[in-house]
């Protein structure tokens, strides 16, 4: 059987309900707590969305992350999201990222997955790999988050290259 480089998939449970798993990943201001250190959703008419606002499908987004200086941004969109338990967008790389929350034996389990990966040697690295290691770390981060409000993210410019930023 062959490695499929195009996609991977990742799950993690927390003990959280689903909703407040839901909320983490589409309330601007709480994927800060977790996530990113800035996160902006522009709606359809270019307008910003209200920090508290749930996001929607169709709003653009703009992201940096701790440990990286503010010439690191990435841009996208989100493709669905539906208010209760799914979430889509496009990623670096032309990736699409979903993540799927739900109940497994009395317990939230978030699963991402990304997919169309290129599959060139760049892909390969950049967007299977480094990604897949980046979304662990994040997983992580959200469980820790959400359980107990610990952040566990680099927020130093002067430390790079380490899983936490």
């Amino acid at each position: 059987m062959q490695y499929d480089w195009s996609k991977f998939s990742l799950k993690i449970n927390v003990n959280t309900n689903v909703e407040a798993a839901y909320l983490a990943w589409t309330i601007p201001e709480v994927l800060e707590k977790w996530f990113l250190r800035n996160a902006v959703f522009h709606v359809g008419n270019g307008r910003t969305r209200e920090r508290h606002a749930q996001i929607h499908a169709g709003d653009h987004y703009e992201w940096n992350w701790h440990g990286h200086s503010d010439t690191v941004v990435e841009k996208g969109e989100v493709i669905q999201a539906n208010g209760i338990d799914k979430l889509q967008f496009s990623f670096t790389g032309g990736a699409l990222v979903t993540v799927s929350i739900g109940r497994v034996n009395n317990e939230t389990i978030i699963m991402l997955t990304q997919e169309k990966i290129p599959t060139d040697e760049h892909g390969k690295v950049h967007y299977h790999m480094e990604c897949q290691v980046g979304w662990t770390f994040y997983l992580a981060n959200l469980k820790s988050y959400l359980e107990g409000g610990i952040d566990l993210r680099n927020k130093n410019l002067n430390i790079t290259g380490v899983v936490n930023s």
